[in-house]
């Protein structure tokens, strides 16, 4: 059902008449509450250290986690010691919590366990950002920069760089605002971020801004083993075989693509963005392999079989983008 109205924001239908007035209403809250903090009314809260935000203004995943992995590693060759909150959404509560090594995708989130492994940084997740945030520096007072994950729309922490991450292939969608569109804030936002990131290219040429935009590209082509994570392999070893792929993220399709741009014929099965498998999600008839993002291999890891195999994917950014990061920084301290 999720996946259904998802589909309903990409396209024009008689229901985004009848939802137009909620989408209105949902438009003037989120405007009023934006003027309520530009006003001073509502307060903003600072912590003693830079925090930058990556977020975006759809509903739905739009490549969000690869670019704080990428920013977390980034920062940390340049001598800084970064940590990550987020909200661990489809986790089980909304109570502040770190992350451990030990920690499962249901207590803290799939995203946040990925990104905790992925870029070896400490991670804390909390609806309330400035909780989280203020946990992260109190568990771990090295860290001297802050990366959120989401919460472009959480204007209670106060932030120095704001990094907007649109889907290049979806776009905006129908550019209605949810529950008739995708949109959680109308385009206009855009030209207040500090950054633009374009993952994969603009199909239709709708997005546009009058900040800094750059392109970021996903790479990856070494798969590993989730029974054996020793075990590793290339797409060669998947070619002649009977492949399954699934892939519970904000854009399947995307994933699925990859695979096909890699030479491998797959049979692809598509879930809800944060989707909690199950072992009868990842188990398919004559299957030789069934393959899956990393993001969703944090949740199989447990059950999966000696046919699972999770694709590793890195972004790609242009240095420019990098050398805007630095200089906001550089702001801050200066």
């Amino acid at each position: 059902m999720e996946r259904y109205i998802e589909s309903l924001w990409y396209r024009i239908s008689p229901w985004h008449i009848l939802l137009w007035p909620l989408s209105l209403a949902y438009g003037a809250v989120t405007a009023i509450r934006r003027a309520l903090y530009r006003a001073n009314i509502f307060k903003t809260q600072s912590v003693p250290v830079p925090v930058i935000v990556v977020g975006n203004i759809t509903a739905g995943g739009s490549g969000k986690t690869p670019l704080v992995i990428w920013l977390a590693e980034f920062l940390q060759q340049q001598g800084y010691r970064p940590g990550v909150i987020s909200r661990g959404y489809g986790r089980e509560g909304d109570d502040v919590r770190e992350v451990a090594s030990q920690s499962r995708a249901a207590e803290v989130g799939d995203e946040p366990l990925l990104i905790s492994r992925r870029a070896n940084c400490p991670v804390v997740v909390g609806r309330d950002r400035v909780a989280a945030a203020q946990m992260l520096l109190e568990k771990n007072p090295q860290v001297n920069v802050i990366i959120s994950d989401d919460g472009l729309q959480h204007d209670k922490l106060a932030r120095q760089m704001e990094i907007c991450v649109v889907d290049g292939a979806r776009g905006f969608g129908n550019g209605c605002l949810i529950p008739a569109g995708p949109l959680r804030e109308t385009t206009a936002r855009l030209n207040q971020v500090d950054a633009l990131i374009v993952n994969g290219e603009d199909n239709n040429s709708s997005i546009k801004s009058n900040t800094y935009v750059s392109t970021m590209k996903l790479a990856g082509s070494r798969f590993t083993n989730l029974h054996a994570t020793e075990v590793q392999a290339q797409p060669d070893y998947f070619k002649g075989k009977n492949i399954h792929a699934v892939a519970g993220i904000g854009n399947p399709s995307r994933f699925f693509a990859h695979l096909n741009s890699l030479g491998l014929q797959i049979t692809h099965h598509a879930f809800p963005d944060h989707h909690v498998f199950s072992a009868e999600d990842i188990t398919f008839a004559n299957a030789d392999a069934v393959l899956m993002t990393e993001k969703d291999a944090v949740k199989c890891s447990s059950f999966a079989t000696e046919h699972c195999w999770s694709l590793a994917v890195s972004a790609e950014l242009d240095a420019t983008f990098g050398a805007r990061v630095l200089e906001k920084l550089k702001e801050h301290t200066s």
